[in-house]
């Protein structure tokens, strides 16, 4: 395939915010759509000129690549998959188009990534702020999305999302800048009342924190239920599970028996009437135990109410947080984890030499 891809910063303004908190990053979410609608570049390809697409990227920069994956499900004509590994699947060759989102650019599994998307014959999107994989973008001339610094990697969902669908987007032939737009649009309209939707649900489950949490979704969001747990955990510090309809009615369901420790949200969407009877008949079940059960609903599945509702459960992984005293900045077990592996790769070293 003969295309060739200019190294392009599709960065050219950058955001400053003066106190990098959660609570600041939910207040100026906005402000990450307007970078992707003023930074977005074209990259000119076509879904014709692949047989499949794989999104590649860990944590707060990978959950980005799950959610698009379902979101482009019944609208991308080749398989997209999605990838939080060292590892890029045996199919991987020079008709596979591999976008690899690292905030940091310092992933280990990330640039593991990109080595066997190079090995492979790949094409490569690199999206990052800075760190090796700038670094491996620049030195093989890659088309590059530059993402601004000064954000937790978690809280980088406006951008990351947006991009990816951008991406996969103008490949089908679709442009969705003027969606993004109409989200921007939106929660400059509803961010209070989306915040106070987020403090209702705290509300709701405020004398019952140290129970764990098991999100029930159908397939349309149970990348945002995901999003949710990881939420939970790495900022309210709480345990949190996605059981997915209609599979978990095959087998999970045998263990709701009597009244759980448990934190129950139904999220699902309208669009199979016989998954919805489904939950109707969960939520009754439960509710009988005297479980503590809220349902969500959303009517509409969209690339706004996915956006919207993410917002709004973020906002209750940082009430959550406040409430308990858990530090929302701090991650100390993934970084005793990330020395751990350090010190691993400076003994291999070592025994090399």
């Amino acid at each position: 395939m003969d295309v060739v891809y200019p190294f392009i910063f599709a960065a050219t303004k950058v955001l400053r915010i003066k106190m990098i908190t959660h609570e600041s990053s939910l207040e100026n979410f906005t402000e990450q759509f307007d970078y992707v609608l003023n930074n977005y570049a074209p990259h000119s390809l076509s879904v014709s000129n692949f047989d499949n697409i794989v999104l590649g990227g860990l944590g707060g920069s990978g959950i980005g690549a799950i959610i698009a994956k379902n979101w482009f499900f019944d609208k991308c004509p080749i398989p997209i998959e999605s990838i939080a590994d060292y590892h890029l699947p045996k199919f991987t060759n020079d008709k596979t188009l591999v976008v690899l989102n690292s905030y940091s650019g310092n992933t280990e599994e990330t640039i593991q990534m990109f080595d066997d998307a190079k090995n492979a014959g790949a094409h490569i999107i690199v999206i990052t702020s800075g760190g090796k994989l700038l670094e491996l973008a620049k030195g093989n001339e890659l088309f590059t999305i530059l993402l601004p610094t000064g954000y937790q990697p978690r809280m980088t969902i406006g951008l990351g999302l947006s991009f990816l669908s951008l991406i996969i987007g103008e490949l089908i032939g679709e442009d969705l800048l003027p969606e993004i737009k109409r989200i921007k649009e939106g929660f400059e309209e509803n961010s209070e009342r989306q915040k106070e939707s987020g403090e209702s649900i705290f509300e709701f489950f405020k004398g019952n924190l140290k129970n764990k949490f098991v999100i029930v979704a159908d397939r349309q969001f149970a990348p945002i239920a995901t999003r949710f747990t990881q939420q939970l955990n790495e900022n309210s510090k709480l345990e949190g599970f996605v059981n997915v309809l209609p599979e978990s009615n095959h087998n999970v369901i045998e263990s709701y028996t009597d009244r759980l420790h448990t934190n129950f949200i139904m999220l699902y969407s309208t669009e199979n009437e016989r998954v919805t009877a489904r939950f109707d008949f969960l939520i009754s079940h439960l509710e009988l135990e005297n479980n503590k059960v809220l349902p969500m609903q959303i009517p509409e599945y969209s690339l706004y109410s996915i956006f919207d509702v993410i917002y709004r459960l973020d906002w209750v992984s940082v009430f959550f947080a406040n409430e308990l005293g858990s530090n929302l900045m701090e991650v100390p077990i993934i970084m005793n984890l990330k020395g751990y592996l350090s010190m691993l790769e400076i003994v291999h070293s070592d025994e090399e030499e």
